[in-house]
């Protein structure tokens, strides 16, 4: 059974969403390429590493990123993207913030989720070997038989010479209390000779 953090998927998710709203329109009809000059190239390296960490969690083989740079990746991200819809750049001229500003918005938002998520080690696990066919086991191998009633038939055992008849191994059959046995009167019963 495999064990797969939910957290680092959902800032994978997020950051793929974060690297393609850049190319929608931020403010007015400028994309975050064209509106921003140096901000745009670091929400995409930012994105890039928290994808790399979000991966490499989720699949240690291929880790190029250190796990601990995800929470720093992540945070750094959504302080840039918020700082960004609060205080546009100069370029935009007082244009309002467009879809793309507010999916990058929410990509960095998911993101943060997925950081905290990752932090709390919150996973779900995915089992993909078949299931295992359920085998018949008999609940109890030598019972001996019953009548109609339900109650246990005695079965003749070998006489053993001074030692009484024991019960069935494996049973745990105990003697009747009365000191009859199965009906019989005791005085009845034929007594050995030691």
């Amino acid at each position: 059974m495999r064990r797969i953090d939910i957290g680092p998927l959902i800032v994978a998710l997020g950051s793929l969403v974060l690297l393609v709203s850049l190319f929608l329109d931020w403010y007015g009809d400028q994309t975050a390429w064209d509106a921003f000059e140096v901000t745009d190239v670091l929400i995409a390296a930012l994105a890039v590493l928290a994808l790399t960490a979000a991966v490499g969690l989720v699949a240690p083989e291929v880790a190029y990123v250190d796990r601990r740079w995800l929470p720093a990746a992540v945070f750094a991200v959504a302080i840039v993207v918020i700082a960004q819809i609060l205080s546009p750049p100069p370029a935009v001229g007082g244009a309002d913030p467009q879809p793309g500003a507010w999916i990058g918005f929410t990509a960095a938002l998911v993101m943060l989720a997925g950081a905290v998520l990752s932090l709390a080690r919150i996973s779900f696990s995915v089992a993909i070997e078949g299931r295992e066919p359920p085998q018949r086991v008999a609940a109890v191998d030598h019972r001996p038989p019953t009548t109609e009633t339900g109650s246990v038939v005695h079965r003749p055992e070998a006489d053993r010479g001074d030692e009484p008849a024991a019960a069935d191994e494996g049973t745990g059959a105990t003697e009747e209390l009365d000191g009859t046995e199965g009906g019989k009167d005791p005085a009845a019963r034929p007594k050995r000779e030691r």
